[in-house]
């Protein structure tokens, strides 16, 4: 099985990850850890910094090839990022989409407005962010982005509204 999790920042995807290696055993791949690797391995020209659609363009490849990989090996994965285009499917025949299971995390403006201290608080609570942009501001526009691409492509999200509960079992 491949679970697949994407979604706004700030929504807690490598939480996720990591709460169901713990449960399940299986291993997780951040992408962010896969940017960031090719870029101080200086096997990239692009940056942290660069758009998200070219960081999306030379990274997703890498890992469709990986989550190919896994299903042929019959392994279990769990990757999470941002950079998973909203037309993943495109790149996988049947063979392969039987074993994939997909989610894109977004929270409303009015749990982001309610929760925004806690949306803050929680911003390193799996990894250290160096340079971390988590104002209300931005988060709220990358929510939104995010939610209206997520329904555009009809794929499925979970919206979080009044409380922080996700349950993907």
């Amino acid at each position: 099985m491949i679970i697949l999790i994407t979604g706004a920042s700030h929504t807690g995807k490598t939480a996720l990850a990591q709460k169901l290696l713990e449960k399940h055993g299986y291993p997780y791949l951040s992408i962010d850890h896969l940017k960031m690797g090719l870029i101080r391995s200086k096997n990239t020209a692009l940056a942290p910094t660069s758009d998200d659609n070219d960081l999306t363009a030379y990274l997703w490849p890498i890992v469709r090839e990986i989550i190919k990989t896994a299903i042929e090996n019959r392994q279990n994965l769990i990757v999470e990022g941002c950079y998973i285009p909203f037309d993943w499917q495109k790149d996988f025949g049947a063979e392969y989409l039987n074993s994939i299971r997909y989610y894109c995390l977004v929270m409303s403006e009015k749990y982001i407005k309610n929760h925004f201290a806690d949306i803050k608080q929680y911003a390193n609570v799996i990894e250290n962010r160096l340079e971390d942009a988590c104002v209300i501001e931005s988060v709220l526009e990358d929510n939104v982005k995010v939610l209206r691409l997520a329904q555009k492509h009809n794929v499925n999200y979970i919206l979080i509204d009044d409380r922080y509960e996700i349950n993907i079992e």
